[in-house]
């Protein structure tokens, strides 16, 4: 009896347990959503006040964010847990749909593209299609890690090996975080700083956004840190996050901007490393 009586309690508990990264899922979701509202309510109010807009798009960026550290959570506890599901795998790249994918697209445009270009320009209507673009740029990219998380075996010749170590292509997560770094780092409306340089910096951000959907659709290598921590130097490791978590509480809008940037041309620099490295094994077998 007493055996019967434990047996369910086990179960409980063990269905509890893929509770945890579902929550960790929904507080993505729920990031994802005030960032949207956030970006929307400040665009909105840009005229009246762009102060107060500078507010709200520092809202949206922050809850981005924050967003970015649920996301990794919810993987890493699954993956501690035991509790990874492809039911868990599609929720979280839906999550990410939303808050990676179209909360740094509105928080973008309330914040630029849409704040200095008049509506219904042809630079207004570029600047569209560049949002879009960036979009669909990062839906393939969740697409593409989905059909490699669940059945890699079934993708075609030619297709980049999984590596536990590497992503394949710029994880959408660090894209949004650097487009919300950028705006963290100064929340005031593009037109705030008036309209010739407003424009400048518009088309900059034009440029950034095709460049960051390139590198997501790529196969450049971005390092995962999936086994960050599961080793021996986790003092190192607590350490480390110590220490960056206090320079970003006290300079956040520095730090958070160099962390992003940093990660995004990483993988761009160890790409183009390799490719002189190759270029010099092709000379030395020529010669040799």
């Amino acid at each position: 009896m007493e055996n019967e009586e434990k047996q369910p309690q086990h179960r409980g508990l063990k269905k509890g347990l893929y509770l945890i990264p579902t929550a960790f899922t929904a507080a993505n979701i729920a990031m994802g959503f005030l960032a949207v509202l956030s970006s929307l309510r400040g665009f909105q109010v840009i005229a009246v006040s762009p102060d107060q807009a500078a507010i709200y798009f520092d809202y949206a960026a922050k809850a981005i964010g924050l967003a970015i550290l649920f996301d990794t959570l919810d993987g890493r506890l699954a993956r501690m847990t035991k509790t990874s599901t492809e039911l868990g795998v599609q929720l979280d790249s839906l999550a990410d749909v939303l808050t990676f994918g179209i909360a740094p697209v509105v928080l973008a445009y309330g914040w630029g593209i849409g704040a200095v270009f008049p509506e219904g320009s042809s630079v207004h209507n570029l600047g569209l299609f560049v949002l879009f673009t960036y979009l669909m740029c990062g839906v393939l990219r969740l697409a593409r890690f989905n059909i490699q998380a669940v059945r890699p075996r079934v993708l075609r010749e030619g297709t980049p090996k999984i590596d536990k170590k590497n992503f394949v292509g710029l994880p959408i997560p660090p894209a949004a975080g650097f487009i919300a770094a950028l705006v963290h780092f100064s929340p005031e409306p593009l037109i705030y700083y008036g309209e010739s340089v407003g424009k400048f910096y518009a088309t900059l951000i034009m440029i950034l956004l095709p460049i960051l959907g390139g590198l997501m659709v790529s196969t450049v290598r971005h390092t995962s840190f999936k086994n960050v921590g599961m080793g021996k130097r986790n003092l190192y490791l607590v350490l480390v996050l110590g220490t960056l978590g206090m320079l970003v509480w006290l300079y956040s809008h520095y730090i958070l901007l160099i962390v992003a940037g940093t990660y995004v041309s990483h993988g761009i620099l160890f790409y183009l490393v390799g490719l002189l490295r190759l270029k010099k094994r092709k000379e030395v077998d020529v010669n040799g």
